[in-house]
């Protein structure tokens, strides 16, 4: 379900669901917004002074039904930053467009998140890889079929061909390596792949994206980096590969092994993150326009 107007106006959407929130917020403006994957949720339950909402009150929301997904905004203070974060994600999978997959991003931007850090529970495509890698994503490729700028472009809100050249910013991903080398965190970074599923992929489909140069494969993060690029935001994306994708070890794959694994590695997950919303924080990475 939804609670989108019926205009078709993009900008007027945003701002409808940011006005909701924000009347929620006594005047704080988050700093960072953060789009937390499959087990890390979690994370948001820690925040100082927070408040919770539901998507289903805010106008536009797109509610998920997956398990694993609590399906609300929560936004107060950690690392010494504000910070906004969704507990859960829609895929295209459950029916929705790419454009509405990527809407509550739109909606973390307009809030004044000039860093998006984007999460996700991955398939490793890198056979060396064990089960509670994590990836610093470098650059993605898009195999969903859809894209989240398709149609009219709104120029209140970007621009019609925005550049992806550094849609994860080097500058920020070079920090998260600083993070982790600080933390004694095993880093790995590479290329994601988005794939519309809901299926896992086949062992013939795993080889062809190997082939492609993809060493991560999951159903989201894209349309998300996307619109976040297209007003303007900075982004990090951070993989957890929860298991090794079809055909690579020759078992079947399942969602409680995704689950299991970042539960299990979620401590170190979420310490990594709390160290880069504390070094965003230091270095001024969050003054002035992206």
């Amino acid at each position: 379900m939804t609670n989108a107007p019926a205009s078709d106006d993009l900008h007027a959407r945003i701002t409808a669901a940011a006005d909701a929130v924000r009347a929620r917020l006594d005047g704080r403006g988050p700093q960072i917004g953060l789009i937390l994957g499959s087990g890390l949720g979690g994370f948001a339950d820690r925040f100082e002074d927070a408040v919770a909402i539901p998507y289903a009150d805010i106008p536009g929301f797109p509610v998920s039904k997956v398990h694993g997904h609590a399906g609300r905004l929560v936004i107060g203070r950690r690392g010494g930053a504000t910070c906004v974060a969704m507990q859960g994600r829609v895929h295209l999978y459950e029916g929705w467009t790419a454009a509405q997959v990527g809407f509550p991003a739109r909606v973390l931007v307009a809030l004044g998140a000039k860093v998006l850090i984007v999460t996700n529970a991955a398939g490793g495509l890198e056979p060396s890889w064990p089960p509670g890698t994590l990836m610093l994503i470098r650059d993605h490729i898009d195999m969903l079929r859809d894209h989240a700028l398709r149609g009219a472009n709104d120029d209140r809100v970007g621009p019609r061909f925005p550049d992806m050249t550094t849609a994860y910013a080097p500058a920020l991903r070079a920090l998260v390596r600083r993070v982790a080398a600080q933390q004694g965190v095993p880093l790995e970074e590479g290329v994601y792949v988005a794939m519309p599923g809901p299926t896992y992929e086949t062992p013939a489909e795993v080889r062809m994206l190997q082939v492609l140069g993809a060493d991560a494969t999951g159903m989201s993060t894209v349309p998300e980096v996307i619109v976040a690029r297209h007003m303007g935001a900075r982004c990090i994306g951070i993989s957890c590969i929860t298991n090794k994708a079809a055909g690579i070890t020759g078992q079947p794959l399942s969602h409680d092994e995704v689950t299991e694994t970042a539960a299990r590695v979620r401590s170190q997950f979420e310490g990594l993150i709390d160290g880069i919303l504390a070094e965003l924080v230091a270095r001024g990475e969050l003054r002035g326009a992206p």
